[in-house]
């Protein structure tokens, strides 16, 4: 079995205008939760074995804040461009071509993409995933080559607003 545990960026500024949609920090709620979302997933779901993250700044930051609070090395983090602004399709391939070594990997990424990888491999609660949820998915496979939509189980689902309920 493998996991992947997706992780939507956290809240992210839009107080610059004249920033590109690349280059949106997050904002102070953003900075926030994602160590404490962070602590949550260590607690609930483990650390992964490898991060891949968009290059966005806001994805980025918030894998950098996982990482950190996950205790994971530097050269365990990928920043991959193609998960920004990445449909489905383009996140199935990216998926399938991560390395077996690494049974659970955490993605760091965006919406709607994100939303539509979590409901291609599996029954969610959820119709988008909320800024720095977590969604954990077990996938019968030994091989991420093998991964094929609606036969994954979502194993965890997690978000800012609910833990701090």
């Amino acid at each position: 079995m493998h996991l992947l545990t997706l992780v939507r960026h956290a809240k992210s500024s839009w107080d610059n205008p004249e920033l590109s949609d690349f280059e949106r920090p997050l904002n102070d709620r953003g900075r926030r939760d994602a160590p404490r979302m962070a602590a949550w997933a260590r607690q609930a779901l483990g650390v992964p074995d490898r991060i891949v993250s968009s290059p966005a700044l806001r994805a980025i930051t918030t894998a950098r804040l996982f990482a950190d609070a996950l205790g994971i090395d530097g050269h365990q983090l990928l920043i991959q461009p193609r998960v920004y602004e990445a449909a489905l399709p383009t996140l199935l391939r990216l998926v399938r071509g991560f390395d077996d070594a690494d049974r659970h990997v955490m993605l760091f990424g965006h919406n709607p993409g994100l939303s539509e990888l979590a409901h291609a491999l599996a029954r969610c609660p959820f119709d988008d995933l909320p800024t720095c949820a977590v969604a954990q998915i077990a996938l019968p496979i030994e091989h991420w080559a093998q991964l094929v939509e609606h036969d994954g189980a979502l194993r965890d689902y997690q978000f800012p607003k609910r833990l701090r309920d």
